[in-house]
């Protein structure tokens, strides 16, 4: 469920600010509206931030041998600030070694053809009363040089020359319009070649420094984590509504958001500190957190949203039960296989028994895992599906445990799995109908005809899907299937936009006429999208046959070894892109197809309160 909220408004005494926000904080009930805060304190702890961060980041990418880098170093905030800084000033020295580099490295690219360029030498002959050019010519143009300008060809490719232009009198050199002067680099080539080298050595050696700072990285990450929650009490101290100038009170506040549950205890703190404190019921303007409450059982499913960012709007609906049911069959189905799921078993229970062991606790992710392992090998094993093995070389009483319906060797097989999908479909794209109904049920809303006729429309077009994809004979049309569709269509038609008056509702349909009729036709394509269930099993099945047949001939003989190499390496593949398959459309069906039957848009954000 989706707790609900109370808007909140607290006073405090202007010179209490610091004292209430910290005991505030320590309450932790209170998601505070944002605010923008503006002091030196604030910059001076963004900046120790910026510096920290820059110097973990530069850490993190250092690969070092455990013995080279030796064990954690504690080290106290003074400490991590100095090192920070110290970080921050190789880091400064090897992006200077990193742009004399690059910038060097152009001008040598630059000269590659025309060999060791050195300034100093072309203006010592100038001071000699001898102007030498360099210049770049297309080949043809070449030997148009005028012949009262001497030339010098230092070489040429298929497309130019280059060469050095004088003249005996030092006049203008009148070349080609084709020609192109070549501009001298600051530096002789050598000595920018030397540069290169030198700034090269350079940044090995600042790497070998930074190599010697790794034993602080965690001292470093755990003063950003004090120093963010610095910055955000800061933030909100500075930030407080107040009043300025001559006239101003002595008063300062801030507003937020708590769950109605803890507002008894935020009162009882305002009132044991003497604040002023009001709270009322959001408004639809207020933008309002999302807290969702739901049983241990449901929170295993918090990983993956988290995961995917996505967060119910405050006034949308809480769907994490059917969203964790759905997933489930989804992860099971796409696998498909008993194999990949005992796998996956043993990996989530051992990895459960060491997070066990270590920190007394197993963490949802993992909690979710063996339940999808489950889910998978009871799929498989209805299924007769273990490792992509042909079902007839399979002991036999795995081959009697599959469901007969679904099992190898059923000429129907496919069309069974094929329905099942439309079946699941229907089901889930029902259950977000009937949670819209019920709440406008609640609301007592003529809305729920229309919630009614999409319904209706729904079931016709479950239908309509299995007529056209499955089996025509099996399913022929009925006036029946005609009228359910008509009929939901009439209802949604009038009441979708109902909002206490039938005629604006049947305008503001008129008005949409063209997204109204697409969305009967939207009915159908979803309910087909849910066959993607069955086509990515089949390409994981033709997989992890392909990879058993590839392999099988090599475990007979002395290529045992390559062969059992290529089964691990193809059954390990086909399981990493099972696990995309189910981010890629098992994620879909859930947060696309089913919630936008349900009616939401995942627009809310997570709420955080003001805490320790």
């Amino acid at each position: 469920m989706i707790v609900p909220m109370k808007k909140v408004s607290l006073i405090v005494l202007k010179n209490e600010r610091k004292d209430a926000l910290e005991k505030l904080r320590k309450a932790g009930v209170m998601h505070l509206e944002t605010v923008t805060g503006n002091s030196k304190e604030l910059s001076a702890l963004k900046a120790d931030f910026s510096s920290l961060e820059r110097a973990y980041l530069a850490l993190d990418e250092i690969k070092a041998p455990k013995k080279k880098a030796g064990a954690e170093a504690e080290a106290g905030n003074a400490q991590v600030k100095e090192k920070a800084d110290e970080i921050g000033a190789l880091l400064d020295e090897k992006k200077k070694a990193e742009e004399v580099i690059i910038k060097n490295g152009r001008e040598l690219e630059r000269f590659a053809k025309w060999g060791d360029v050195n300034p100093d030498d072309l203006n010592f002959l100038k001071e000699k009363n001898l102007d030498l050019y360099l210049y770049e010519i297309p080949v043809s143009k070449y030997y148009d040089i005028p012949a009262e300008i001497h030339t010098i060809l230092v070489n040429q490719d298929k497309n130019l020359c280059r060469c050095i232009a004088y003249s005996d009198d030092n006049s203008t050199l009148k070349m080609p319009a084709e020609a192109k002067i070549v501009a001298l680099p600051e530096k002789s080539t050598k000595v920018l070649k030397e540069e290169v080298a030198s700034a090269k050595k350079d940044i090995v050696s600042i790497n070998q420094k930074l190599l010697g700072f790794v034993g602080f990285k965690s001292s470093i990450k755990n003063r950003m984590k004090q120093l963010e929650k610095e910055i955000e009490f800061e933030n909100v101290y500075s930030g407080m509504g107040n009043e300025e100038g001559d006239a101003a009170s002595n008063l300062a506040w801030l507003s937020g958001f708590v769950p109605a549950p803890e507002l008894a205890a935020l009162k009882k703190l305002a009132s044991e500190n003497s604040w002023a404190i009001y709270a009322d019921d959001p408004t639809e303007e207020d933008n309002v957190p999302t807290k969702l409450k739901n049983s241990k059982a449901v929170q295993i499913l918090y990983p993956v949203m988290d995961f995917l960012g996505t967060v119910p709007g405050y006034h949308e609906f809480d769907i994490s039960a059917w969203f964790l049911i759905f997933l489930v069959i989804f992860f099971a189905m796409i696998f498909g296989d008993a194999g990949y799921g005992m796998l996956m078993l043993i990996i989530g229970l051992v990895l459960a028994l060491k997070s066990k062991i270590k920190t007394k606790e197993v963490p949802p992710a993992m909690i979710l895992l063996v339940v999808w392992a489950l889910a998978t090998v009871a799929w498989g094993t209805l299924n007769c599906s273990w490792f992509g093995i042909e079902s007839e070389k399979l002991p036999v009483f795995l081959q009697n445990l599959a469901l007969p319906v679904f099992a190898p060797g059923n000429p129907e097989r496919d069309m069974n799995l094929q329905i099942f999908c439309f079946i699941l479909a229907v089901l889930q794209m029902s259950i977000g109908h009937i949670i819209a109904l019920m709440r406008n049920i609640k609301e007592k809303s003529l809305k729920m005809l229309a919630d009614i006729g999409s319904l209706s429309i729904l079931w016709g077009m479950f239908y309509v899907v299995l007529m056209l994809i499955v089996s025509a004979e099996k399913f022929p049309m009925h006036n029946a299937v005609l009228f359910m569709i008509g009929g939901g269509f009439a209802l949604s038609f009038v009441f979708s936009n109902y909002e206490g008056s039938i005629g604006k509702s049947i305008l503001e349909s008129l008005k949409n006429i063209i997204s109204v009729l697409l969305g009967v036709i939207n009915f159908f394509s979803d309910i087909v999208s849910y066959i993607r269930l069955w086509a990515v099993a089949l390409a994981g099945s033709a997989i992890a046959e392909t990879v058993n047949q590839m392999a099988g001939p090599m475990l007979g003989n002395f290529l045992i070894f390559f062969g059992i190499l290529l089964l691990v390496f193809g059954h390990g593949l086909n399981m990493v892109l099972n696990a995309l398959s189910v981010i890629v459309h098992g994620v879909r069906l859930n947060t696309l197809e089913f919630t936008s039957h349900v009616g939401m848009a995942w627009a809310g954000y997570k709420y955080k309160p003001f805490s320790e």
